[in-house]
């Protein structure tokens, strides 16, 4: 009975030692296998040729238009008509917008009023002047006859003289009121916003019955684009490279609009002036863009590669 079990121990033992073997074989195989594939030296040949190096500047900006003009009003008033919206193609003293003219025409009436005033003025003081003329002229003739005294010559010269002081201070007050006219017309015209110039509204700031008002600073209305076919792209060249960027080089650029597309480009002026953002300091580059199928638009973000150096053959 005690030595039953030792024929079924002894079976167990010569089974186990193969089946270790054959692990402990395994696992170095696989360590050998992954080893090979992890240290294996690959190669892959091609043919040498010849052909173009070029080294390239990277940086970023806005396209923006050539000459864009802020337009605002320098009289104060409600607005009664908007001429002009987004997008519009304006011309040269085309009306943009209209403000209301009742106070200022009534301004412009009372100052005519004023001018009238002044000029009767200017009459009535002719008229004293000959007046006191003539008692002058009178009373010399009297006083080389003995028929009258010094005393009184002397009064009529002193009212003589108030007499062409006050046509003076007249006319003085005709120039003023003319001055004031002018001032009240030209306030009137400019009651009507006009463009400036040839261009495209990017951007409407008003509505029918706002309130402007330019007592300390011109209130922007509109913002015009004077030609859209030709763009700028301002960029933002690190101190590193500006040393390499120079005038008439060429650049490629590329909007996110348009992923699959390159714009050409030229640089027109590299700024002395540095900006300084964040401890980076840059120097504001300007790219002259040619955009004939207006397919650029201000305000885009693009990135530009500028050619400082190109290596032929």
């Amino acid at each position: 009975v005690l030595g039953l079990d030792q024929p079924t121990a002894s079976r167990a033992r010569r089974l186990a030692i193969p089946v270790a073997l054959i692990l402990l074989g395994g696992v170095l195989l696989l360590v050998w296998w992954t080893g090979r594939d992890g240290n294996a030296i690959q190669y892959q040949t091609t043919e040498v040729t010849r052909g173009d190096l070029t080294v390239t500047v990277t940086a970023t900006g806005v396209i923006q238009p050539v000459n864009q003009v802020d337009v605002g009003t320098e009289i104060s008033g409600m607005v009664k008509s908007v001429e002009a919206d987004f997008n519009d193609r304006v011309t040269t003293g085309q009306v943009l917008a209209r403000l209301d003219t009742d106070q200022l025409s009534a301004r412009l009436r009372q100052s005519r009023a004023a001018l009238a005033l002044a000029k009767a003025s200017v009459m009535e003081a002719e008229a004293t002047l000959l007046e006191t003329r003539a008692k002058l002229s009178r009373a010399k003739d009297l006083e080389k006859k003995q028929l009258t005294s010094p005393e009184q010559v002397d009064t009529v010269q002193a009212a003589y003289d108030r007499a062409r002081a006050g046509l003076e201070r007249a006319k003085a007050q005709v120039t003023q009121a003319e001055a004031q006219v002018d001032n009240d017309q030209t306030a009137l015209i400019k009651a009507e916003i006009r463009s400036p110039i040839d261009g495209i509204v990017l951007k409407r700031q008003i509505e029918p019955g706002q309130t402007v008002a330019a007592s300390l600073q011109t209130p922007v209305l509109f913002t015009l684009a004077e030609n859209l076919a030709q763009m700028e792209l301002n960029v933002a060249v690190d101190e590193a490279d500006v040393g390499m960027v120079k005038e008439q080089q060429a650049a490629i650029f590329r909007v996110d609009a348009y992923a699959e597309r390159s714009f050409p480009a030229s640089i027109s002026q590299v700024r002395f002036a540095p900006q300084t953002v964040d401890g980076v300091v840059t120097y504001e580059t300007i790219l002259s863009v040619n955009n004939e199928d207006l397919s650029l638009r201000p305000g885009m973000t693009a990135t530009a590669d500028i050619i400082v150096q190109e290596l032929k053959d």
